[in-house]
């Protein structure tokens, strides 16, 4: 019989899979990549505050991914690139969390654990909290699904259906980071933009519809954790990078699929 904490990390990597799967399509569609990956990069400068101010690392992570988030969702648009401000902003958060945490004196920090995840690690408060913020964004996602959909494809028909493009932003903005916040026990600072992107882009080619899709990345995910939990206990390999591993492999078999059924319709 497995050990509770193999059960434990399970279910938890189940829960982030839940949560990353719906966001991760809008993500995809909205082609926000770097805005996943900029928010959670600054997860790091949120645990060296956290570890400063002495309060929960969750509510640091939060704030910050937050605060990081809406920065990015202001400046957008006002002269710079896009992608060059992400790419500044991630970088920069990532570096001077890095900075902050080795002035940090007396605390111990394993940053490996931060930035690759440490899902073995994971206790019942942690379990308790992970699943707090899976329902929480799954709600969002239920409750603004349409609107949110209808500002993706167009913002024109968004105002023309009376929805506001901006609030919908601040939606996922909100939901990214929760997101963040919860995964980063899960697969770290550095996998977690993975987990967001990959599920997704695997069911791109094999959906119809934009729940269809939401649904298979979900089952993405989910496969990918347990296939990666099992791999790493297997082969003695870092469990947060191999459950990417996983995902990247089923990205793979899912374009492979995607082409070959494309070429036997020429």
């Amino acid at each position: 019989m497995l050990d509770d904490f193999i059960w434990r990390a399970t279910l938890a990597g189940i829960l982030v899979a839940m949560a990353a799967a719906p966001l991760g399509c809008f993500v995809v569609w909205r082609r926000m990549a770097y805005f996943g990956d900029a928010t959670a990069h600054a997860a790091i400068l949120g645990v060296a505050l956290a570890l400063m101010m002495n309060i929960s690392i969750l509510a640091g992570v939060l704030a910050v991914a937050l605060l990081m988030a809406s920065c990015v969702s202001l400046l957008s648009g006002r002269g710079v690139a896009m992608d060059t401000l992400l790419g500044v902003m991630a970088h920069s958060a990532l570096a001077i969390g890095l900075v902050a945490v080795s002035f940090l004196s007396g605390i111990r920090v394993d940053l490996n654990a931060y930035l690759f995840g440490d899902i073995l690690a994971v206790g019942k408060q942690d379990l308790g909290l992970i699943a707090g913020g899976t329902i929480l964004v799954l709600s969002l996602m239920a409750w603004r699904w349409s609107a949110l959909l209808t500002a993706t494809m167009s913002e024109e028909l968004a105002h023309a259906s009376g929805i506001q493009p901006r609030r919908e932003q601040l939606v996922l903005t909100v939901a990214l980071a929760i997101v963040v916040a919860v995964a980063l026990k899960v697969v770290g600072a550095l996998l977690i933009a993975a987990m967001l992107i990959i599920p997704a882009a695997t069911a791109r080619p094999l959906s119809r519809s934009p729940e269809g899709m939401a649904l298979i990345a979900g089952g993405v995910a989910t496969v990918a954790v347990a296939a990666g939990l099992k791999s790493a206990y297997v082969f003695d390999t870092p469990t947060g990078p191999t459950i990417v591993s996983v995902a990247a492999l089923m990205f793979v078999l899912s374009s492979l699929l995607s082409w070959s059924y494309q070429w036997v319709r020429q």
